[in-house]
């Protein structure tokens, strides 16, 4: 596979939500992003062969909401569009996309990226509501619409909450923090292991503000916009154990060690990546951050759908002939503490790996090399937007340091493990 040039990267500010960034709608976040993507790239909008952008929660009224995005960021009616969807990995799909669609030789400028508005998920109601509600639309007599209207139950106001259905695998009926639970009791992670990983997912974001600036754009608040928010909004300067130990298990009320501080938050954010064939990149005289070099999809069991990474992570770089040594950088998104420290306990693993990898032991992860800036406890997780986040974050850092070679890799609601490697020259 031909390396993919990577000519600009930007995202918004993260923000939890039902803060800063709730009133601002997916396709606005993803268009901000996009903009300034083209703006730092210098080029012509009209260059972008084609846009693919990933989104878990599209909304109703910004249907492809890659083709909203893209026409709203200035890119010509001309240019076509499409959204993809791989839940917790949509935005690594856009980019893994893209690099197949270069490869082919169909596309050789793609904006690829993906937005999220948790805030924004919906409520809907049951089918029994719809249902009594066009029988009374149809009713053509006094009589007939009152049968309608008295056929309503209070059960069929109850509403059903999108955001908590689509955190719940429809196969095995587990949330993902049920799945992280199973997770912690199969390797033996303590509550305590989970809040100590925590924190220091905190104070490394925090200790990265300024550094992170430079990947982020700014986003005007609604309603009135006289305040610009720039800067991430979950990192917590004042965290500390203490605090972690007094928040309650949310997922498994008794023996539980999965709290929303050991958790990702939910969050809205976008994120955008511009991408050139690295022949036309050279062509032009661009000077790319990095390059998109090969990835790989793995599936497993639903219910541990956290050890995602540890599939996905040693099977490329068992294809490319390389150990986790020759990795400067990794980042493994943090949906959970428990499900990041599992990963690292299974490749680390001989037994595990032998039954699940048919390997030998694929090595400890250096601690020094992971998620220097935090991760998702800290920053957040759009779901949508984490994987190009985790790509431009990882391209970035390997800028600053003056290092080659990374690795992004997350786990996917599902059962599936995305990686994707990426290099400097």
């Amino acid at each position: 596979m031909p390396r993919l040039a990577v000519i600009a990267a930007v995202r918004t500010p993260f923000a939890k939500a039902g803060g800063d960034l709730a009133k601002v709608p997916p396709q606005e976040l993803g268009r901000a992003a996009a903009r300034d993507c083209l703006d730092r790239s210098g080029l012509d909008p009209a260059v972008v062969d084609e846009v693919i952008f990933g989104c878990a929660g599209q909304p109703s009224d910004a249907a492809n909401i890659a083709r909203v995005v893209a026409l709203n960021a200035g890119v010509p009616q001309s240019v076509p569009a499409s959204t993809v969807h791989r839940n917790c990995a949509s935005a690594l799909e856009s980019l893994t996309t893209a690099m197949d669609r270069a490869a082919a030789g169909r596309s050789r400028v793609i904006l690829a990226g993906g937005t999220e508005s948790m805030s924004s998920f919906p409520l809907t109601f049951p089918r029994s509501y719809a249902d009594k509600l066009g029988r009374l639309a149809g009713a053509k007599t006094l009589p007939a619409r009152l049968g309608a209207m008295t056929a309503f139950r209070l059960k069929d106001f109850k509403p059903r909450i999108a955001l908590i259905e689509g955190l719940t695998d429809p196969f095995t009926g587990l949330s993902m923090g049920q799945t992280a639970e199973k997770l912690a009791r199969e390797w033996s992670i303590t509550r305590q292991d989970q809040d100590a990983f925590a924190l220091d997912s905190h104070r490394k974001a925090c200790a990265a503000r300024e550094r992170l600036a430079a990947e982020i754009c700014p986003v005007g608040v609604p309603p009135k916009y006289e305040k610009v928010l720039d800067k991430d909004t979950g990192p917590r300067d004042t965290q500390s154990m203490e605090a972690l130990a007094k928040l309650r298990p949310v997922f498994e009320r008794r023996g539980g060690t999965v709290t929303p501080g050991n958790a990702c938050g939910i969050t809205d954010g976008a994120a955008a990546v511009l991408l050139m064939t690295e022949e036309k990149a050279k062509a032009d005289g661009h000077k790319p951050l990095g390059y998109l070099v090969d990835y790989l999809w793995a599936g497993l069991e639903p219910e541990r759908m956290g050890l995602g990474p540890a599939y996905a992570l040693p099977k490329l770089l068992d294809r490319r002939g390389l150990g986790l040594k020759d990795l400067d950088l990794i980042e493994l998104n943090e949906a959970f503490a428990a499900q990041v420290i599992a990963c690292r306990k299974a490749m680390a693993s001989e037994a595990w790996c032998r039954e699940h990898l048919n390997r030998g032991a694929v090595g400890e992860i250096d601690p020094a090399r992971l998620n220097v800036n935090g991760g998702a406890i800290a920053i957040g997780h759009p779901v949508g937007a984490t994987g190009a986040r985790l790509v431009l974050t990882l391209l970035y850092e390997l800028g600053r340091r003056g290092l080659k070679r990374g690795a992004a890799t997350l786990c996917i609601g599902g059962g599936q493990g995305g990686a994707i490697l990426v290099e400097r020259d």
